[in-house]
C-alpha cells in the first residue's frame, strides 16, 4: 500500500474517537473525532411529527449541520436567515442515511431530532457526523425504551459513512483537508452493516473516472467502513468513557 504524507497507508483510517454525553439536556450526545475533525452530535426528541405524517402513527427524523464560527481557519460566519446549498445538502444526506435504518413504525408519532455541529473541519465532517449520529441516535432509542416511550427498538442496522479519493490515480481512504483539497475524484460512501449501501456521492473533480477506478474506490471505502462499524459497536460498550479506537 502507498504510504501518505502523514504516514497512514492509502487503506487506513484516521485515529478517531468517540466523547459520550458532553450536553447535560440532550435526550443523548457525542463528541466523534476523527483525524483533526471533530463533530458534537445530539438528540432530542419531540412528541409530535410534521403536518404531513399526522394521522399515520408513524414517526419522523430530521437532522441539521452547521459549521460553528471557529471550526474553520477563517471565521465560519453563522448561517442564521438563509441556509447555504452546501449545508442543506449535507443535513438531508443525514437525515436520508439515518431515516432508512429506522423502523418508523416503532416511533408512533414523535420526531428524532438530530443535531450535527462541526467543533473543527479538517474534511470529512458529513461522514463523520452521520458516524457519530448513529451513535447518538442508538443511545437515545434505547433510553427511550427503558422509559417505554418506545414499545420496540426502531434502528434496524448500522449506518456509518467515509470518504474516499483519487490523488494522482491512487485511491486513498478517508481524506483529510490536504488531500481533499488535490484530488481529481471525491467520494462519500454510506453504508449499513451488512455490507449494502446506503449512498454514494461521487464528484470528478479533474479527469472523469473509470468503472474500475470506481471499484477500487468502493473496495478500499467497505474496509474502512466495516472497521467504523466496529468502533461503534466498541463504543456502545462502554459510554461512561472515552473510547479511543487506533487502526
Amino acid at each position: 500500500m502507498q504510504n501518505r504524507f502523514n504516514g497512514r497507508a492509502s487503506d487506513e483510517l484516521r485515529p478517531f474517537d468517540f466523547s459520550w454525553d458532553p450536553m447535560g439536556f440532550a435526550l443523548s450526545s457525542l463528541i466523534v473525532r476523527t483525524g483533526k475533525t471533530s463533530v458534537l452530535c445530539s438528540v432530542c426528541v419531540q412528541e409530535e411529527v410534521p403536518p404531513w405524517r399526522k394521522g399515520s402513527g408513524q414517526g419522523w427524523l430530521s437532522a441539521e449541520y452547521r459549521l460553528l464560527p471557529g471550526s474553520t481557519p477563517k471565521r465560519q460566519p453563522r448561517e442564521i436567515m438563509k441556509l447555504s446549498g452546501r449545508t442543506q445538502e449535507i443535513q438531508r444526506l443525514i437525515g436520508r442515511s439515518l431515516r432508512s435504518i429506522l423502523d418508523m413504525n416503532a416511533m408512533g408519532e414523535s420526531t428524532l431530532l438530530i443535531d450535527c455541529d462541526v467543533i473543527q473541519a479538517d474534511a470529512g465532517t458529513r461522514t463523520a457526523a452521520i458516524t457519530g449520529s448513529w451513535l447518538a441516535v442508538h443511545e437515545a432509542c434505547s433510553r427511550l425504551l427503558q422509559k417505554g416511550f418506545f414499545k420496540r427498538m426502531p434502528l434496524q442496522d448500522q449506518v456509518a459513512a467515509v470518504s474516499v479519493g483519487l490523488i494522482e490515480g491512487n485511491p486513498l481512504l478517508d481524506l483529510d483537508y490536504s488531500e481533499d483539497s488535490q484530488a481529481d475524484v471525491d467520494l462519500n460512501v454510506v453504508m449499513a452493516s451488512d455490507g449494502r449501501f446506503l449512498e454514494i456521492q461521487g464528484t470528478a473533480e479533474k479527469d472523469p473516472f473509470s468503472r474500475d477506478q470506481l471499484n477500487s474506490l468502493l473496495t478500499i471505502a467497505e474496509k474502512g467502513l466495516k472497521e467504523l462499524h466496529t468502533a461503534q459497536r466498541v463504543a456502545l460498550k462502554d459510554k461512561k468513557k472515552k473510547v479511543v479506537f487506533d487502526t
